[in-house]
């Protein structure tokens, strides 16, 4: 199997907004059998623009103008997109219109492309994955803490050959106070800044300048919190004001018997990195924020600093939307079972539970009962690492009794995951080989993460992507 097709990545950050492109072939891989994404190639990176504001809120149809133009320049004008993603991070995701934003970033991309608003475990695995998974392959036994350091918060992932098996999130970034660039003249105050000014009995709101000891009491407090995560002193959060600023929990543990070494990306993370390739520094707050002020103190800090020219992330620090593009999603197997060619694309249907393959019929009503409480329907994991076709055949059976003695209603539908390549064969023996008329979806050799919600593409040369959010 060899399909080209093109993917999209989009960044709307709480400092810049971005867009990257990526051409890419699907192929079986030789060893496992499944169909993956193969020969990834940059087609396309947009320069980053200040993302746009009006009265406090995103501006939609500045918004719109970029991703017009980005898709013309990156050649998708007119053109289909398999796949991709669009983060919507940080001070970004807490705008009252972010929502908005997402709902027309789907409506001129369509369902091709996964949309995730404030997912902020979602983002650290990403950044992670985009950023440095790469060099914790390469380590093998080594721990790998990233930290994104964009404009509102500081993702966190900590990663063993090449996997993460943590994730936390701080509102600690360079944009909570902004700045008139060349200055300190304070223009606007985050909700988390304001009550840092509060703690700090700093009190100053727009218009009036920090002081030079304003601003190292500010940047301070991020450091220590920064400090306290990467070296798993989960006592510093226990305060109310570092509560305030913790997004998801950092359950990050003290180093153990095996090393660990700290990455940076995100905005800051390239400002530190530019730095540390022989740049100078940017001009005083050229970015209207503490951005520089805070790569200069990372850099300063013996805990945070001290691995940073040993160990360089791939694209220095800048790989998040790459990261997004790649690896949110997965690609089905060839075997994929539908009860309508019109009922793809499916998008943000709750993943809810686990079903073995030797449920019985109680198991099997717990969770189907779930499917039918939630309006739009609902996935389910089939548990089972090897399994022989008459236990197919039976569970099979159970679902398909449990639907007959109580359907599903219009829009609902159902998705079974399947790690084997039986995906028409579970679906013809749930269906009844069509007889029963539930919107039925049966999805195999795709390894489904703890996740809570599913989105679904259409189908391309047999298969279909598909994307998980909401990552526990």
């Amino acid at each position: 199997m060899r399909g080209n097709v093109r993917l999209l990545g989009l960044d709307f950050g709480s400092t810049t907004s971005s867009a990257m492109v990526a051409s890419a072939v699907m192929v079986r891989n030789c060893v496992t059998g499944r169909v993956e994404l193969g020969g990834l190639t940059e087609e396309y990176r947009s320069v980053p623009v200040f993302t746009p504001l009006r009265e406090g809120r995103i501006d939609e149809q500045v918004v719109l103008g970029l991703l017009e133009r980005w898709l013309d320049e990156g050649g998708l004008a007119g053109r289909d997109v398999f796949g991709g993603g669009a983060l919507i991070t940080g001070l970004a995701a807490q705008r009252d219109n972010a929502a908005a934003l997402a709902s027309l970033l789907r409506g001129r991309v369509g369902d091709s492309i996964l949309v995730a608003a404030g997912d902020a475990n979602l983002e650290s695995w990403m950044a992670f994955l985009g950023s440095a998974a790469r060099l914790s392959r390469r380590s093998p036994g080594v721990e790998v803490l990233n930290l994104d350091i964009g404009g509102g918060t500081t993702n966190l992932a900590l990663g063993i050959d090449g996997e993460v098996r943590r994730t936390g999130c701080l509102f600690v970034g360079a944009r909570h106070l902004q700045v008139e660039p060349g200055g300190y003249r304070i223009v606007s105050v985050s909700k988390y800044a304001r009550a840092l000014l509060d703690h700090l009995g700093i009190h100053r709101g727009p218009g009036d300048e920090l002081s030079p000891g304003d601003v190292d009491a500010v940047l301070s407090f991020y450091v220590t919190l920064l400090e306290a995560a990467v070296s798993g002193q989960n006592e510093t959060f226990t305060t109310p004001i570092a509560r305030l600023h913790q997004h998801t929990a950092i359950a990050i543990e003290p180093p153990a018997e095996v090393p660990r070494v700290v990455t940076l990306s995100g905005g800051v993370g390239a400002l530190v990195y530019e730095k540390l390739r022989g740049a100078p520094w940017p001009r005083t707050t050229s970015f209207g924020d503490l951005g520089i002020d805070l790569a200069q103190r990372i850099l300063s800090s013996d805990v945070l600093s001290r691995d940073l020219s040993a160990w360089i992330p791939d694209h220095f620090g800048r790989a998040t939307v790459f990261g997004m593009m790649r690896h949110s999603m997965d690609i089905s197997g060839a075997t994929v079972f539908l009860s309508s060619p019109d009922l793809l694309p499916l998008r943000d249907l709750p993943i809810l539970g686990r079903l073995e393959s030797d449920a019985d019929e109680s198991r099997v009503y717990e969770l189907l009962r779930l499917v039918r409480e939630s309006p739009s329907g609902g996935c389910l994991r089939i548990e089972a690492s090897i399994l022989p076709l008459a236990a197919l055949r039976g569970l099979g059976a159970r679902i398909r009794d449990e639907l007959r003695a109580r359907p599903l209603s219009p829009p609902q539908a159902l998705v079974l995951f399947v790690a084997e390549n039986v995906g028409k064969t579970l679906g013809q023996y749930v269906s009844d080989w069509g007889q029963i008329p539930t919107p039925l979806v049966v999805i195999d050799e795709v390894f489904v993460k703890d996740a809570r919600f599913a989105q679904i593409g259409r189908m391309k040369d047999h298969v279909v992507p598909v994307w998980v959010h909401g990552l526990d």
